[in-house]
C-alpha cells in the first residue's frame, strides 16, 4: 500500500517581500565586476576575429583553463596577463581597458533606463 502524500500549493506573494519579510528589499543594480567586463570583452574581441581559445593562450602564452577562467569572469588577472592577452589580440593595454570602461558606461546607462519604474513586480488587471 502506498501513503499519498499531499503536494503543498506553490504561493507567488503579489507583493515583493510579503512572503518573506526578512528579505531585505531590492536596491538598486549591483555594478558589475572588473574581472567579469574584462572577460566579456576579452572573449568577445577572441570571438570577433574567430580565434579559439588555445590560440589566443598560446600567443599570450598563458594556459588555455585559465584565459578561460579569465573570460569567464572566475579568475582576477593580473596586469602582465591581462597585457599579455590583449597584445594576442592585436590590442594594447589601453585599448583593453578602454573598451572595458566603455561597457561599463554602456551598462551603466543602461542600469539607469531600467531602474526608472519604482515597482518591477507582478501586476495583475481584474
Amino acid at each position: 500500500m502506498t501513503s499519498h502524500v499531499p503536494n503543498p500549493a506553490r504561493v507567488i506573494p503579489l507583493r515583493p517581500g510579503a512572503a518573506r519579510p526578512e528579505a531585505p528589499a531590492p536596491g538598486p543594480e549591483e555594478e558589475p565586476l572588473w574581472r567579469d567586463l574584462v572577460g566579456d570583452v576579452l572573449r568577445r574581441e577572441r570571438q570577433a576575429q574567430e580565434r579559439t581559445l588555445k590560440d589566443v593562450a598560446d600567443a599570450a602564452r598563458i594556459s588555455m583553463p585559465y584565459l578561460s577562467e579569465v573570460e569567464r569572469g572566475r579568475k582576477e588577472a593580473s596586469s602582465e596577463i591581462l597585457a599579455a592577452a590583449a597584445h594576442a589580440l592585436g590590442l594594447g593595454l589601453g585599448d583593453l581597458l578602454s573598451r572595458v570602461q566603455g561597457e561599463l558606461s554602456r551598462r551603466a546607462d543602461a542600469g539607469r533606463r531600467t531602474t526608472a519604474s519604482p515597482y518591477q513586480g507582478l501586476s495583475l488587471a481584474a
